[in-house]
């Protein structure tokens, strides 16, 4: 039987969304746009995993407005991936190939490219 994944969080989508979190010890509360599902962020504050209990989808431009600096010590998807989720978006996950800018990877590897993402 195939296990289902268990859902933590509010948002199931594979990329990237806005996180709204509240840290259950010290209520600490703060906004991510680097949240992703089934996947937390450390307080600051207690160094405790926290979930988000609201998510929102990013739409458009909304990559472009998300301002700050992203903390890859404090985040799961990061430390989990190894790198900042923040290049994730130049990544490909089948071949595991990596991107400095636009959409080079199509010449790099055209096939992995078009299968995995199609």
């Amino acid at each position: 039987k195939e296990r289902k994944e268990e859902k933590l969080d509010p948002y199931q989508g594979k990329n990237r969304c806005f996180g709204y979190f509240k840290c259950p010890n010290c209520n600490k509360r703060w906004m991510s746009g680097n949240s992703w599902a089934n996947t937390g962020q450390e307080c600051k504050e207690c160094r405790i995993m926290v979930y988000p209990y609201r998510q929102e989808r990013l739409v458009g431009s909304d990559r472009d407005k998300i301002k700050g600096e992203h903390l890859e010590e404090l985040c799961g998807k990061c430390k989990s991936l190894g790198f900042n989720c923040t290049e994730l978006d130049k990544y490909c996950p089948r071949c595991k190939k990596r991107w400095t800018s636009g959409n080079s990877w199509l010449i790099l590897d055209r096939n992995c490219a078009v299968s995995a993402w199609s």
